[in-house]
């Protein structure tokens, strides 16, 4: 397992992170107010989570001014990851020459003067390739302190496998989960080059927690399904259940990922002290070899040589 990353202080870092595309996030995750998010945020941090992931994308900022406040007195001893290429306004800017521009605008909703690691938000296959000189400015940044670690954010194992062969990078997002296995190909030369390796999206959108099936509605960002894909889901879901013989599938789930060594921090999106406390009471739930085999099972005969989107 990749340990380069650290909070500032030294303290090691929680591999139960925080999602927080959520955080303020009205349109496409129902209603929070600014201070529901900074409670949110201060009573993860009482419960020993220190790793927060955030972007200038998620709720036009808010959910980086939320983290903001929520970490005050504790900043040292949080590692905070935003992004860059889709700003706050909503534009998608990816160029070297307003790298500088928008990491400020970061720093000022985030309250800080450091980034712990500046991510990359899905960029275009020309800097995955590395044919940009994006490395070279991270490095400059990196090199003055106005950020510590930098990286990018990722879908697919074959972007994954772009970002091994060609940057020189300290950590990457990517989507993993019991539907979504293809990344694990990569694992080991992930480790060799001693990336430090983000899993998101590790519940599916919450398919994974076991609390959809095939006549849920469906709202915000999650509309996005059509109905045979919600069938399918549905179905896999049902799979799991029989294998787990539980409805509540959460913990599972989780466990699948953190399972392997490779994953270093796994950022479940937390919209609610519930959700967060259902998180921490099975934060240290290991799961055994014989479901691990099973849920690996599931997706080479179900998903692997027909894949879900996302």
């Amino acid at each position: 397992m990749a340990k380069r990353i650290e909070t500032k202080s030294k303290k090691p870092i929680n591999r139960l992170g925080f999602g927080g595309w959520q955080l303020g996030n009205t349109e496409f995750w129902g209603h929070m107010s600014q201070d529901e998010g900074v409670e949110l945020v201060k009573k993860a941090i009482s419960e020993g989570i220190n790793f927060f992931d955030t972007a200038p994308g998620y709720a036009a900022g808010v959910s980086e001014s939320i983290i903001g406040m929520g970490i005050e007195g504790h900043r040292e001893d949080v590692f905070i990851t935003t992004k860059y290429g889709h700003t706050a306004d909503g534009e998608t800017d990816f160029s070297v020459f307003s790298l500088r521009e928008q990491i400020y605008s970061s720093l000022e909703r985030l309250q800080t003067d450091y980034i712990d690691a500046l991510i990359l938000h899905n960029p275009p296959w020309d800097i995955l390739e590395g044919l940009t000189t994006h490395v070279q400015e991270l490095k400059k940044l990196k090199d003055e302190g106005l950020i510590r670690y930098f990286g990018v954010s990722i879908d697919t194992g074959e972007e994954l496998e772009l970002v091994l062969n060609h940057l020189d990078i300290d950590l990457i997002e990517v989507i993993f989960n019991i539907f979504f296995q293809e990344p694990m190909d990569y694992f080991q030369k992930v480790n060799e080059k001693n990336i430090d390796l983000i899993a998101k999206v590790p519940l599916d959108s919450g398919w994974l927690t076991g609390k959809y099936d095939e006549f849920s509605e469906f709202h915000g960002i999650r509309m996005r399904w059509d109905d045979e894909t919600i069938e399918k889901r549905a179905f896999l879901v049902s799979r799991l259940k029989s294998i787990t013989t539980k409805s509540d599938l959460t913990k599972y789930a989780m466990g699948f990922i953190k399972s392997f060594d490779e994953i270093s921090v796994v950022i479940p999106g937390i919209k609610s002290i519930e959700q967060l406390l259902d998180h921490i009471n099975h934060q240290n739930f290991n799961l055994s070899d014989e479901l691990k085999r099973a849920f690996i099972d599931v997706y080479e005969s179900y998903i692997k040589d027909d894949p879900l989107t996302w």
